[in-house]
């Protein structure tokens, strides 16, 4: 089969790779449409850790089931489908607790951070075992359900957050998770939601999708913005979407006391937090941390038109062009959110 395979780091190359050994318990996919994620481009240069080459990356993809392993049951050839981006053992303690996205074992697809080595799906097929595939529904197209991972992170962080009907919320980041986040609170019924980014057309987009107002920290102060929008308090909750020092600091000063703020973004694997005003504010901080069960809700709001997923997507290329639109991503080309790959 033909793969994208980053062979070094910063270089990716379209190439003749070993077709997928398929287990009893799995199947083989021929991928239809596979979305670039901003952790695959963040891991083509190793500055993560989590992509130690060479290795197929992808982890947002859909496609047809074209073979069986043969303890395969309920799916067949020709079944539409996609899969979580988490490989979980269904015999582990933190699956059997309802939390299999912290399972020990667990892999992600497309991702080697040393543990061991899980070959994606930017490539014309994956193999991924059975208990992690989902149906997709008729009126959802293969691009659309490429993009249900990045969806079902952001609802999976609004899931863990406590949140009451009329809730002002905090978005900090608005990329392609943050923008999602802003599309799931609407649908939650959240009262205000406030973005939070410094591209101006980023906090734009988010408007548009349901977000109520929109401020750049390079000329607004957020903590007087928000206290002017919530009655002096600051918001209910926050979601901090990028993953460095600052943008966390400004969701923890965005919020009232008693606050939650849940933490999405992983970008830097350290980041400062006020700790005097954390404590003496009471405000809840917490991880989160991929999918855990998210699919099935994902897969209906998209189908009804919750989540207007093609308000994300920049552009549609051939699996062969992917190094060439990885680079640009890259290189932060201005309006470029999301990539889908076609093998």
């Amino acid at each position: 089969m033909k793969a994208l395979v980053l062979e070094a780091y910063k270089k990716l190359v379209y190439k003749d790779f070993p077709d997928p050994i398929t287990g009893d318990d799995e199947v083989l996919i021929k991928v239809e449409a596979v979305g670039i994620c901003g952790s695959d481009v963040h891991g083509m240069d190793g500055s993560t850790g989590r992509r130690i080459p060479p290795i197929v990356m992808g982890h947002e993809a859909a496609g047809t089931i074209i073979s069986l392993g043969s303890d395969v049951k309920d799916w067949k050839e020709g079944d539409r489908v996609t899969f979580d981006s988490t490989i979980y053992k269904l015999d582990d303690w933190y699956t059997r607790k309802g939390m299999y996205n912290l399972g020990d074992g667990r892999m992600v697809l497309g991702v080697s951070p040393g543990d061991y080595r899980r070959h994606g799906a930017f490539a014309e097929y994956v193999n991924v075992p059975q208990h992690i595939l989902y149906r997709i529904p008729d009126s959802v197209t293969f691009t659309q359900a490429s993009m249900v991972e990045p969806v079902a992170v952001a609802a999976h962080a609004v899931e863990l957050t406590p949140l009451e009907l009329n809730d002002t919320a905090v978005v900090v980041g608005c990329g392609m998770i943050g923008l999602f986040v802003v599309q799931v609170l609407r649908a939650r019924g959240c009262g205000n939601i406030i973005a939070i980014d410094l591209e101006d057309d980023k906090i734009a987009l988010a408007k548009e999708l349901g977000a109520d107002a929109g401020f750049n920290p390079k000329r607004d102060d957020i903590h007087k913005e928000v206290e002017a929008l919530t009655e002096g308090r600051g918001a209910d909750v926050a979601f901090e979407v990028v993953g460095i020092s600052e943008s966390v600091l400004t969701a923890i000063d965005s919020v009232r006391r008693g606050a939650t703020v849940t933490l999405v973004g992983n970008l830097a694997p350290v980041a400062e937090i006020p700790l005097q005003a954390v404590v003496t504010q009471q405000i809840r901080l917490q991880g989160s941390c991929a999918i855990c069960g998210e699919y099935p809700a994902v897969l209906d709001m998209i189908a009804r038109r919750e989540v207007n997923v093609e308000a994300i997507l920049s552009a549609e290329a051939p699996l062969s062009e992917g190094a060439e639109w990885f680079q640009r991503l890259y290189n932060k080309e201005p309006g470029l959110i999301k990539v889908v790959l076609k093998p």
